[in-house]
């Protein structure tokens, strides 16, 4: 008998990533799975036991991936500052505010539950409801303070997701219980697991007549989340975040969590901690999140934050009150680093700022040879696949509001490339609106630049209708993603936008025997077209929208008419004009910048 292959499989995976492990078709797996009464198409999210049953049939025997080697492939390392940490001596540890991440499917009500922990108003303030940043907040509960990490929960999220997780010492999973367990809940308890920190269920929306909690706890029970009640370890909590209802339990429950962990940092140790977000303010500069871990920042610090660094300038807590310093588990803003990091960079405190440029300066070295051995690697292969005639290419220009919506849109188009044949490639991704140098960069390499929460400025809007270079701002990173899925599979219909090409005003009005009613005009700018179309107003109000049926000027029919000179006008199903209507003629044109 033949012994079965052995396959490590995650907490969940696409049906994708199931056939890649398997060296195996999409199409084999997707056929298993209907056999079993799954229906699922290519890229949908499948749990083990599911994704068990295919490898089982494919002649693997599957196992469960320990949580410490899902940590190491989402992380790369232990992090930073739990190695400092390590390295305390246990007299110096004291008791620190615990630090939690809400997570959860997209829609499950985590910003509107943060929302009303806080007495804030989030939710109403993000495009479509959905999270588009990372943020973190402090609130008191019986004399004690806890930090929120509020992380997005969008499916294009998973990556920063992942790294909410890592820096967090509690998880609340939220989980609307009309619509019970979804892919994007399965996905965060791996990740909470992933990063060994203890979960609580928030059973949010409770005051809907279709709840039905004792379904989704058996649901939960099944994934490994058995309620404290059924003689299991996870506290669950049910409330309204809407009707603010069970807050109260629910940081009780964070707190008696909290309790049972050993929470703990040396205030006077090494001072390290995580980038929560970074942005360019345009009057202040870089403006910098920060979770201190470990350690008490102080303003005139110097620091290094991945390949940014400088001198804390001046440093700010949540609610935007200038402090001194700031303690473990304190999130805090600080103005003073010369570059953006990205979100999730470990930052660390060093002697000085001739020590931050020389490990500033040694870390873009580094990037800058892997960068460069990359390009060369992945140019011979583009050589010889144009070789083969089997490559395409999109490439894309990527400009984000802030590298907290920069990393997540480069992740989900990098795993656009796994999914299509034509390859998309970015040239250039960068948080800041779009400009000149941008569209030039565009220009000269055939790109498409797209643009998340940023605007192109005039000159780069009138270089980039010149340059013919197209130009699309999204405010919600989903619908950028779907469009660029759109885009490589030929299926995005061009926008079309009405250009103006000239102006007039009705002087007189004849009657024709054969034409009826016709306008005696004047061009007052650009030129007025035969084929064109035209709106009539009358005061601000459009009288009319159509078709020029005919335009003359004197007595023969003309193709156009330009400033300054006279014409007699007819419209197609039009004779109300009045004298001193105004006609707007226009055309239809492809839009290159939206």
């Amino acid at each position: 008998m033949t012994k079965m292959k052995t396959l490590e499989l995650p907490g969940s995976l696409t049906v994708r990533e199931l056939a890649q492990m398997m060296e195996a078709s999409p199409i084999q797996v997707i056929k298993i799975l209907m056999a079993n009464g799954v229906m699922a198409n290519i890229n949908q999210l499948v749990d083990f036991d599911t994704a068990a049953i295919v490898a089982s049939e494919m002649g693997f025997e599957a196992s469960l991936e320990t949580p410490e080697e899902e940590e190491v492939k989402e992380t790369g390392e232990i992090p930073l500052w739990r190695k400092m940490l390590a390295d305390e001596k246990d007299a110096d540890l004291s008791s620190r505010a615990p630090v939690v991440t809400i997570l959860g499917h997209v829609d499950h009500g985590k910003t509107t539950l943060l929302d009303a922990i806080r007495h804030t108003q989030v939710a109403e303030g993000e495009a479509g409801g959905i999270t588009q940043h990372i943020g973190a907040y402090q609130v008191e509960h019986n004399g004690r303070e806890i930090t929120f990490l509020d992380t997005p929960g969008h499916a294009a999220f998973t990556a920063m997701r992942a790294r909410g997780a890592q820096g967090a010492d509690i998880v609340v999973l939220v989980v609307a219980v009309n619509d019970g367990v979804m892919p994007q809940t399965k996905e965060a308890i791996n990740h909470a697991r992933a990063a060994k920190v203890p979960i609580i269920v928030a059973l949010n929306k409770i005051d809907r007549p279709d709840a039905n909690p004792e379904f989704v706890k058996k649901q939960l029970g099944e994934l490994g989340l058995v309620p404290d009640e059924w003689d299991g370890d996870t506290i669950m909590v049910p409330v309204s975040a809407k009707q603010k209802i069970g807050i109260e339990d629910l940081l009780e429950a964070i707190l008696l969590v909290a309790d049972s962990t050993s929470i703990r940092a040396n205030p006077a140790g090494k001072v390290v901690g995580t980038v929560i977000e970074a942005e360019i303010d345009r009057s202040k500069g870089v403006m910098t999140t920060l979770l201190v871990q470990n350690g008490t920042l102080q303003a005139g610090d110097a620091i290094v934050a991945g390949m940014a660094g400088g001198k804390i300038r001046a440093m700010f807590d949540f609610r935007g009150k200038r402090i001194r310093k700031a303690g473990p588990s304190t999130p805090v803003q600080i103005m003073g680093l010369s570059d953006v990091p990205n979100a999730g960079d470990i930052f660390e405190v060093v002697a000085n700022e001739k020590e931050v440029r020389a490990i500033v300066e040694e870390r873009k070295q580094k990037e800058k040879d892997r960068k460069g051995s990359i390009k060369r690697a992945s140019l011979e292969e583009l050589f010889a696949n144009f070789q083969s005639g089997t490559t395409q290419e999109l490439k894309l220009i990527v400009k984000a509001d802030v590298q907290g919506s920069l990393e997540p849109i480069t992740n989900s188009l990098d795993d656009l490339n796994k999914q299509q044949s034509i390859k998309v490639s970015i040239l250039h991704a960068e948080t800041g609106n779009i400009t000149e140098s941008d569209i030039m960069l565009a220009a000269a390499s055939d790109a498409v630049v797209i643009g998340f929460n940023v605007d192109a400025d005039a000159a780069a809007r009138r270089l980039a209708e010149t340059e013919e270079v197209s130009v699309r701002v999204y405010n919600i990173i989903y619908r950028l993603i779907e469009d660029i899925e759109k885009a490589l599979k030929g299926m995005l219909e061009p926008e079309y936008v009405e250009k103006t090409i000239g102006e007039a005003e009705i002087l007189a009005i004849f009657q024709v025997s054969k034409l009826g009613a016709i306008a005696g005009c004047k061009v007052l700018t650009g030129e007025i077209r035969r084929n064109a179309k035209v709106h009539i107003l009358r005061g601000e109000e459009t009288v009319y929208s159509g078709e020029l049926q005919s335009l003359k000027h004197g007595k023969d029919d003309v193709r156009e008419v330009r400033k300054g000179f006279e014409c007699g006008m007819g419209f197609k199903n039009f004779k109300d004009m009045q004298v001193g209507d105004r006609i707007i003629c226009y055309v239809m044109e492809k839009s290159n910048v939206l």
